[in-house]
């Protein structure tokens, strides 16, 4: 059975910066489009960061853009997302997510998902 693991999450203030981590097991990791979301209490999960099986594209949210990073490991099966200038309003649950190969980081697209981790930004 497919696992994606998030870790990293914690309280921080606002400023401060974090550096997600995705761990995969039993996926052919190299094979996988990987993304990251989040969703915040009462608010739909939305779309964060993604990175291409390849590694050759990655694409951000507006809210993410020059502040957040995503890459992989591939050798480590892990995807890791830093972050920094953490604001509250990032403050959420953020998922991993994976697809076999494919350029789209549509929710709907993603296969598998972890159980998320928690930010939690303080002002």
């Amino acid at each position: 059975q497919v696992q994606l693991v998030e870790s990293g999450g914690g309280l921080v203030q606002a400023g401060d910066s974090l550096r997600l981590s995705c761990a995969a097991s039993r996926l052919g990791f190299s094979s996988y489009t990987m993304a990251w979301f989040r969703q915040a209490p009462g608010l739909e999960r939305e779309f964060v960061a993604g990175v291409t099986w390849n590694g050759i594209n990655t694409n951000y949210a507006d809210s993410a853009k020059g502040r957040f990073t995503i890459s992989r490991d591939n050798a480590k099966n892990t995807v890791y997302l830093q972050m920094n200038s953490l604001k509250p309003e990032d403050t959420a649950t953020y998922y991993c997510a994976a697809r076999a190969y494919g350029v789209s980081f549509s929710p709907n697209a993603m296969t598998f998902w972890g159980k998320g981790t928690l930010v939690t930004v303080s002002s």
